[in-house]
């Protein structure tokens, strides 16, 4: 892998960290503020909190993989 393609992914997991932080706050935030009464929210958000923790983990995975090489 190239000198460029892994800054580029550097960039992406940086992103994906961002992402992941983002819907986490929002999981956050419908515990904090808004149960029991938006309990039917809680799939949608929590599956959207997985969805982007998995990807910033594979990527940071794929990453630190390249990086020990």
């Amino acid at each position: 892998m190239s000198e460029d393609e892994i800054k580029e992914l550097e960039k992406e997991v940086k992103r994906l960290k961002r992402i992941a932080s983002e819907w986490a706050g929002q999981l956050h935030d419908l515990v904090e503020e808004r149960l029991p009464a938006a309990y039917e929210e809680i799939p949608g958000i929590a599956q959207s909190t997985y969805d982007a923790c998995k990807a910033w983990a594979d990527a940071n995975a794929k990453l630190n993989s390249i990086q020990s090489s």
